[in-house]
C-alpha cells in the first residue's frame, strides 16, 4: 500500500480521539434536547450508547475532502441506531435532529453566525469551491461528493449542485438512507441562522438526479420538503 493511501486509510482512526472529544464538547451542549424529550436517567443511557455507536462508526468513514458534513452524518446516524433500540421512530430521530441542529447553532454567537454567511460569498470562498469541483469530477475516492458550481444572476448568487453525494452514501452502506432526508432539512437551519437564502427544490435523498442549492445573500430560505419530513420536524 502506497505512503498516500496509507494516510487516506488511516485518516479517521488517527484521530478518533479528537473525534470522540469534540462528540463529548457536542453532547454537553445538546444535552438538555434529549432531557427535554426523555427523562434525566434516559439521556444519560442514550447518550452513553449514541457515544459508542459514534466510536465504531469512525473506523467504516470513507475519505472525503470536505469532512464535515460526513461527520455529523455519522453522529446522527449513531443517534438514529441507538433511537431505533429504544423503539423510537425514523420521525422521532429527525425532530430531535432537528432540534440538536438548531441547539448547536444557538450556542454560537449571532455575529459569528453572520460572519460565516457573509464569508461563503467571498471570492475566497467560491474560488476554493470551483476548484473542488473540478477536483470532484475526478472521483478519486469513491466515497465523496461530486458537484459542480452553477454562476449566479440576479434570481440567485450562485449555486452547486451536486450529482453524488457522500452523506446519501454512506447512508446506504450503513442500511439506513431513510435517515438522509432529515438530515438534509438542517440546511434550513443553516441558511437562516447564516442568512444564506437557500433555496432547494430537490436533493439526491430523495431519489432525485440532484441536489439543487442555490444561494443568495441575505435572501429568504425556501426550501422544499418531504410531507413526512416537513410534519416531523414542525415546519411550515
Amino acid at each position: 500500500m502506497s505512503m498516500r493511501r496509507q494516510k487516506v486509510t488511516d485518516y479517521y482512526t488517527s484521530r478518533k480521539a479528537k473525534l470522540l472529544k469534540d462528540f463529548d464538547r457536542m453532547a454537553k451542549r445538546v444535552r438538555k434536547v434529549f432531557v427535554s424529550y426523555y427523562d434525566t436517567k434516559l439521556t444519560d443511557v442514550m447518550i452513553g450508547e449514541i457515544r459508542l455507536e459514534y466510536e465504531m462508526l469512525i473506523p467504516q468513514l470513507p475519505y472525503v475532502r470536505v469532512r464535515q458534513p460526513l461527520i455529523s452524518t455519522a453522529q446522527f446516524l449513531a443517534v438514529y441506531r441507538v433511537m431505533r433500540a429504544h423503539g423510537r421512530t425514523v420521525e422521532e430521530t429527525g425532530k430531535l435532529i432537528y432540534e440538536v441542529s438548531r441547539k448547536i447553532l444557538d450556542s454560537y454567537p449571532g455575529f459569528v453566525l453572520r460572519w460565516l454567511g457573509l464569508m461563503s460569498f467571498s471570492g475566497r470562498y467560491l474560488k476554493n469551491w470551483r476548484r473542488g469541483a473540478v477536483e470532484s469530477q475526478k472521483r478519486e475516492f469513491p466515497g465523496d461528493f461530486v458537484f459542480t458550481i452553477i454562476e449566479g444572476g440576479e434570481e440567485f448568487d450562485y449555486g452547486v449542485d451536486y450529482t453524488e453525494c457522500a452523506c446519501c452514501k454512506f447512508l446506504s452502506e450503513q442500511a439506513a438512507p431513510e435517515l438522509a432526508p432529515y438530515i438534509c432539512a438542517t440546511d434550513i437551519l443553516y441558511s437562516e441562522k447564516c442568512g444564506r437564502g437557500l433555496v432547494r427544490t430537490m436533493t439526491l435523498a430523495e431519489g432525485y438526479e440532484k441536489c439543487d442549492f442555490r444561494f443568495k445573500k441575505g435572501g429568504a430560505t425556501r426550501v422544499k420538503l418531504p410531507e413526512s419530513v416537513r410534519l416531523a420536524i414542525g415546519s411550515g
